[in-house]
């Protein structure tokens, strides 16, 4: 309390609108120097109109926790601001870094992942493919609230309007796109989310209708009323298609995470954690003092992702962009701030 505080005041004032930095700011908050590398969005599906403006609320989310970052969007489909178009407008400095690709997709999608793997191959400046955006605690929270908005559950938060009626869910089905590796992330997040709502969820594959049938019906052995949360931004299926699986179902169904604010700190988390681990520092360092003959296609440097760059000699301290159980465990998702130092690339091979 300053000397010319009130000295009656009960209270402290707050002179600060803004969270301090280190320790107390969130993990989505990145320092980052200003020749970071580019944070280009991968969206599956084509540029169509609803695609679009969530795309673009959720890159401004990201360039909100990623000042000094240039934020770019690429579609896996349609001629309107393809992936390949946008990597291939990026130059790299040197061989430095030009840019992380981070998929819109919660879950591994084979199809998609492959479209973004292509996408990278093929571009000249070196690049780096960031994980999905889950399993996370925060995707536990955006499922939470999209049920909350119809009716399906209660607030995520005290304090807020439940608009829970006689129609709130018993049980709860996580849907994910994509194949069993997609569904075996999505029991993570159900994990979460029963924490959260305290009733049975089950995880199942909106893309396999059989899927969702099944855990339907094991729910429907414990509770009467049960619910489908699509654990997808949107992008990611035809629209009406979660309609046809509801009504298939018989349940009612919640709206995709769409551009909840989630989705856009997950995408700043991610593109920190593919800088800030230190394997990437040693691949892209060897990439560029050029030991060997790089692929064709990659200007210089092989094509990577996070996860798949060889370790360095000596042991290395757990990758930043580990699995969910390393991130924070709260439901709002805040934590320690990781401090991200320069793009790997940037710092002296020789």
């Amino acid at each position: 309390m300053s000397a010319d505080q009130d000295s009656g005041s009960a209270l402290p004032v707050r002179t600060s609108r803004y969270r301090r930095t280190g320790r107390h700011s969130s993990p989505h908050q990145l320092s980052l120097p200003s020749d970071s590398p580019a944070l280009v969005i991968a969206v599956p599906g084509s540029a169509r109109a609803e695609s679009d403006e969530i795309a673009i609320r959720v890159a401004d989310m990201a360039a909100a926790s990623c000042h000094g970052a240039e934020v770019l969007i690429g579609y896996l489909r349609g001629g309107q601001d393809h992936l390949e178009d946008v990597l291939d407008s990026l130059a790299s400095r040197e061989g430095s870094l030009a840019g992380v690709v981070v998929p819109l997709l919660p879950f591994p999608n084979p199809e998609a992942d492959r479209a973004i793997s292509d996408a990278v191959a093929a571009a000249e400046a070196p690049l780096l493919i960031a994980d999905h955006l889950g399993p996370h605690p925060l995707l536990a929270e955006a499922l939470h609230a999209r049920l909350a908005d119809v009716g399906l559950a209660r607030a995520a938060r005290v304090g807020r309007i439940s608009i829970v009626t006689e129609t709130a869910a018993d049980g709860v089905i996580v849907g994910a796109v994509g194949g069993e590796e997609a569904v075996q992330a999505a029991e993570v997040v159900a994990v979460l989310l029963a924490s959260r709502l305290t009733t049975p969820v089950a995880a199942a594959s909106l893309t396999d209708p059989g899927s969702i049938k099944d855990a339907a019906a094991r729910l429907r052995q414990a509770v009467p009323r049960v619910a489908l949360a699509p654990c997808m931004v949107g992008p990611e299926l035809t629209s009406g298609t979660l309609e046809a699986i509801a009504a298939l179902t018989s349940t009612d169904c919640a709206p995709p995470l769409g551009s909840h604010s989630a989705v856009g700190r997950l995408v700043a988390i991610r593109y920190g954690a593919a800088l800030a681990d230190p394997q990437v520092a040693t691949m892209v360092a060897r990439a560029k003092r050029g030991p060997s003959p790089a692929p064709a296609g990659n200007g210089g440097a092989p094509a990577a992702h996070a996860d798949d760059v060889e370790a360095p000699s000596e042991p290395a301290p757990p990758a930043a962009n580990s699995e969910a159980a390393a991130e924070p465990a709260a439901p709002d998702g805040n934590g320690e701030a990781p401090s991200v130092p320069a793009p790997p690339a940037s710092s002296s091979a020789n």
